[in-house]
């Protein structure tokens, strides 16, 4: 049962927690060898030196004070005050360079916490980006945003903290010990080491406690981040059920939940610094009555005395230091802790050892007893197998969750299929490199997705290099030559995000354009009209068969109005193939096709139902 075993329960997680921050320094000394730019190795080398000096003379200034108030104490008038002198000058000296150089030091490294970082969130980004559709469509977007985002800010904390914080703050406890043995005696040295054990073994057990408190707290910001992202990237479905209120109450909620978690982190922070603040009284205390004592027994000067409270005092800072490292440490550790788990998430669809670029020549497709099945459901594709002839027109249509837009991401290998194959020209896809299949088929959704930015950008996205000669002819087969000539902006024209400022018919245009620009041997639609009225289905049809000259088409439909004129048509069911033929011959079968073409024309009241005569080339088309 829960809770029977918690303390090998806390030990596991601390174990995890050791292991995060293995892995996370790793990675962080991998990253930095890997920054170049800027001269980052000798920044490096030079910050580190700056930062021992800086602890060094923490140290050894206030061995020169104390020597210069044992001159005056001792000394005759004249001589103790050029001793008392020269004395405050290598205090002052030695406390100068020990505060510049950590700015000094901050200076060197800024370029060098900059680039790694960013190195950082590249390549998550990156990682991301290369995952596959099926992880996408399971994650929240703005909670993957927070993965990415909190992870590489990590990277500055770990960075400053190991390389400036934890190491050299050791090297300070060790220097400072070694000089209250050796200066003021064993037991100065033992309540200094006393005091920094237990504080230290306080400081790990309590931070180990709280960690639970930053998870949740954690958990609970992403909450709210893809709370608030989700609710804000439709907006439009908001507003159209009056449900502004209730988003914002589910945002309340949220952050209420955050609140909570923040407040108990808070109060678990406020624990470990009264512990902290009671252990460092209770070690100053010991060397000052230490120091009384010799004073009675004449063993030490009233300078020994100044310069053994101001190396405690000074003990006090890396002590601090120690303890917001090894906090900051972990907490820093748990941020990259999702962050190391998305870069560890292996794409489901991978290009193959030796994958080499598609040498497609025509457009054929061939699926060969195709299987898939979704993970999270039943449905899926049985064995899927037919041949498109190059420059023909399939259309696919069926029942929703039939299959059809399943058949298109196999065909672009969003998915890779159970069993069977998907030729091009012969050969299998699985063999070939994701962008050599990708840059040749056009593919148009449903609805088409635009970036909040120019439309000339939205339509170049897959060839940023295309010159004006190449956007002008994709945009004029797209039939939007003549909408982008009467914009104001013309070209420059910002699409607003998601492109909302443009009409359904527009995006879609857009996207067709988008689609011709890489001039691609095959053309898929899923949809594109489906959504759209009929004045504006009728203009985006025009564009489609404009575009569709020539290229070998997949048209995905519902809306069987628009597929008349297919050379050959997939019927599917429950992901399977039930018929198969033209437009005449299915409608002459009485199948299922008939069914959905009747139902229809009565829904749209088109006395257009008559079944044209067969046309015997759609068989020749599509075979299998």
């Amino acid at each position: 049962m829960r809770g029977e075993r918690p303390i090998k329960k806390r030990d596991h997680q601390s174990e995890a927690d050791w292991r995060t921050l293995a892995r996370a320094t790793l990675r962080l000394w991998r990253m930095v060898v890997r920054v170049r730019e800027g001269g980052a190795q000798w920044r490096l080398g030079a910050a580190l030196v700056l930062t021992l000096a800086s602890k060094i003379t923490a140290v050894f200034a206030p061995l020169a004070l104390g020597a210069g108030v044992n001159a005056l104490a001792e000394g005759d008038r004249a001589g103790a005050s050029w001793a008392f002198g020269g004395a405050v000058l290598a205090w002052t000296g030695l406390r100068l360079a020990g505060n510049l150089a950590p700015i000094l030091r901050d200076a060197l490294f800024a370029p060098v916490s900059e680039a790694a970082q960013r190195l950082f969130a590249v390549e998550g980004f990156a990682h991301a980006q290369h995952l596959s559709l099926r992880f996408h469509l399971a994650k929240r977007t703005g909670a993957l945003q927070r993965v990415i985002e909190r992870g590489a800010r990590a990277i500055d904390f770990l960075l400053r903290i190991l390389a400036f914080s934890l190491a050299p703050t050791l090297v300070e406890l060790a220097l400072a010990s070694a000089v209250m043995a050796a200066v003021f005696g064993p037991g100065f040295a033992a309540i200094a080491a006393a005091t920094v054990v237990i504080y230290v073994a306080s400081t790990f057990a309590i931070t180990e406690w709280r960690a639970q408190f930053r998870r949740d707290m954690n958990a609970k910001d992403s909450e709210v981040s893809a709370r608030a992202v989700d609710s804000l990237m439709n907006v439009e479905t908001v507003k159209s059920f009056a449900a502004e209120a209730r988003e914002a109450a589910r945002y309340e909620d949220a952050l209420r939940d955050y609140g909570a978690a923040a407040a108990k982190s808070v109060s678990s922070l406020a624990v470990l610094n009264g512990v902290q603040a009671v252990l460092q009284a209770a070690g100053l205390l010991g060397v000052v009555w230490l120091a009384g004592l010799a004073i009675l027994e004449g063993r030490m000067g009233p300078g020994d005395v100044a310069a053994v409270i101001l190396i405690m005092i000074n003990l006090y800072a890396p002590m601090n230091i120690l303890g917001f490292a090894y906090r900051e440490v972990k907490q820093s550790a748990i941020d990259m802790e999702k962050l190391f788990d998305l870069l560890n998430e292996a794409p489901d669809i991978a290009d193959r050892p030796g994958a080499v670029d598609l040498p497609a020549q025509s457009g054929e497709i061939a699926f060969q007893g195709v299987f898939f099945r979704h993970d999270e459901r039943l449905a899926g594709l049985e064995n899927i197998d037919f041949t498109l002839a190059p420059g023909r027109k399939l259309a696919l249509v069926g029942p929703s969750g039939a299959g059809k837009s399943t058949i298109i991401r196999l065909l672009m290998r969003f998915y890779d299929p159970q069993s069977g194959r998907i030729l091009i020209d012969g050969t299998d896809i699985a063999a070939v490199t994701q962008v050599s299949l990708r840059r040749v088929i056009g593919f148009v959704p449903q609805d088409v997705v635009l970036f909040n930015d120019t439309l000339r950008r939205n339509i170049a996205y897959g060839d940023f290099g295309a010159d004006q000669e190449r956007l002008d002819r994709a945009a004029e087969r797209a039939q939007l030559s003549d909408f982008i000539a009467g914009l104001p902006q013309g070209w420059d024209t910002l699409v607003g995000e998601r492109g909302l400022r443009l009409s359904g018919g527009e995006r879609q245009r857009v996207g067709i354009a988008r689609a011709l620009l890489i001039d691609p041997l095959i053309l898929v639609f899923d949809e594109a009209t489906s959504s759209l009225d009929s004045r504006t289905e009728a203009s985006v049809q025009a564009a489609i068969a404009a575009a569709s000259a020539g290229r070998t088409t997949i048209v995905v439909a519902h809306r069987l109005s628009t597929i008349r004129d297919a050379d050959a048509i997939l019927v599917l069911d429950q992901g399977r193939i039930v018929e198969r033929g033209d437009h005449a011959s299915l409608l002459a079968a009485q199948g299922l096709y008939a069914q959905l073409w009747e139902a229809q024309q009565h829904h749209e009241g088109d006395d257009d139902a008559r079944p044209p005569r067969a046309n015997p080339a759609g068989y020749q088309t599509l075979r299998g």
